[in-house]
């Protein structure tokens, strides 16, 4: 990744948080929240500096929040989170994601880590053979069109209905599986047929199944109420909208381009469109829409997870936690300058974290994740945001140059885990060496309460694409 290009001035104003006072073209400031060490990693990149141009855009509210996870994105940090006024604002694919709804979905099961070792490699080939992974692998699962346009409309919740689930899955998942703005007529004909091949799969990237287990508990409290216990399996899934939410970013992008051009803009991936215009109201409905079909794709997903599993272990039974969203935008009521008002969250790379609400944050390969609370906390500080997972690093280039997937699989199984991935390239890229420390990420946030501990899972299975 390229270096920091402007060095920004960075004063402490409390353990863990860092300020960039407003200046110069800035509407507010941005506050980081952060480590020193994790600071200093925000350096190497251009993280900062995107935070600065995102403080640049009208109508932004309050300040730009930098979790600790952060690294350079398109236009916009990864692990950044920014609030827009409805009325003088603007909604920003760039602060969004291509990756519409990136999200994470954590089961739990009536099985322990002794079962699954029982048959490790078993499982393993399993669900990679199950559930398709890797750029352009298409799904078992035959859509129509108009059966695809009902799931961009329904979400999970449509699955459930049409027989892949039970109530509970999309009961347990952030907006019940279902953004309601969802408006099919606004994704184009070119993503829809990007996505119609792709339902039930994971894709590539950092896209993965893990089966894990619970190492360690923190909060007995409230894994007790989310029914997790010691060495108890669970499996998480980390997806998202596949090629049909990239091209409805592609779109959006292309459309605000002609509409707007890129006069006053700090920064020309940080393309726009006001809240209230035709064109930032047919983009939301059509990224609610690709929300809709990641949530539908994790749905299918959880189905075939749980018709293997039945297969392998008979007794077993599976249950959804939670599912939540990192890379989103949402009208969400939050505390500005001592008031509430209603805003547009734009989350890209962040968690939802509600007070109370499960958070789910995915380690990198190999090592630890982490099942955290939501806090009230999370509110005054991050616009009820938290982190989404340990943080880039390294680029994948670096990764590709000067990693071995071969070796990475080898010290993973000596580790005892198993790992099955499409290409050897693949797990070059998603090395742990090339992500943050997760434990540093997940101490920051617990230390500063916007989120906290539950319970640390360590991986036993990986698939990837």
């Amino acid at each position: 990744m390229c270096k920091n290009e402007k060095m920004v001035e960075i004063k402490q104003i409390g353990k863990l948080m860092w300020k960039i006072e407003k200046t110069g073209k800035m509407n507010i400031p941005v506050v980081i929240l952060a480590s020193e060490e994790l600071i200093e990693a925000m350096k190497t990149d251009s993280t900062l500096n995107q935070a600065v141009n995102m403080s640049m855009l009208p109508g932004v509210l309050k300040n730009v929040v930098v979790l600790s996870d952060a690294h350079q994105g398109y236009g916009a940090c990864i692990g950044g989170v920014v609030a827009y006024d409805l009325n003088e604002g603007v909604i920003s694919p760039g602060e969004i994601g291509y990756d519409i709804n990136c999200s994470v979905r954590l089961l739990k099961t009536n099985l322990k880590k002794q079962d699954i070792m029982k048959k490790q490699k078993e499982t393993t080939e399993a669900l990679y053979r199950k559930i398709p992974s890797g750029v352009g692998r298409g799904s078992r699962f035959n859509l129509t069109k108009e059966e695809l346009k009902k799931i961009l409309k329904g979400g999970a919740k449509y699955m459930v209905e049409k027989g892949y689930g039970i109530k509970e899955d999309y009961i347990n998942t952030e907006e019940k599986g279902n953004m309601k703005q969802a408006n099919p007529d606004k994704v184009s004909e070119r993503a829809m047929k990007r996505g119609i091949g792709q339902l039930g799969t994971i894709g590539a990237g950092n896209h993965f199944i893990e089966v894990q287990y619970v190492d360690e508990i923190f909060d007995e409290k409230t894994a007790k109420k989310l029914g997790i216990e010691k060495n108890q399996a669970i499996i998480m899934i980390h997806c998202g909208s596949r090629g049909l939410g990239h091209q409805v970013a592609s779109d959006y992008i292309k459309k605000m381009e002609q509409e707007y051009g890129f006069k006053n803009l700090p920064d020309r991936e940080l393309i726009n469109a006001p809240i209230k215009s035709k064109l930032g109201e047919d983009y939301f409905e059509a990224m609610c829409a690709a929300a809709n079909f990641a949530f539908a794709n994790k749905q299918l997903i959880t189905f075939w997870i749980r018709e293997e599993m039945k297969y392998l272990f008979p007794k077993s039974e599976i249950n959804v936690i939670y599912d939540v969203c990192h890379n989103i935008a949402k009208f969400e009521k939050h505390k500005i300058n001592g008031k509430i008002q209603e805003v547009c969250v734009h989350r890209k790379g962040a968690t939802r974290s509600f007070d109370r609400q499960p958070v789910i944050i995915p380690g990198s390969m190999g090592t630890a994740s982490y099942i955290l609370v939501g806090t009230d906390k999370s509110d005054e500080l991050a616009f009820g945001s938290t982190v989404h997972g340990a943080g880039r690093v390294r680029s994948r280039s670096y990764a590709i140059k000067n990693l071995k997937g071969e070796k990475i699989k080898e010290k993973l199984n000596k580790e005892g885990i198993e790992i099955k991935a499409g290409s050897w390239k693949s797990l070059a890229e998603e090395a742990p060496e090339v992500y943050k420390d997760i434990e540093e990420v997940v101490n920051v946030v617990d230390e500063l309460g916007i989120s906290k501990k539950v319970a640390r899972l360590k991986p036993l299975i990986v698939v990837k694409g």
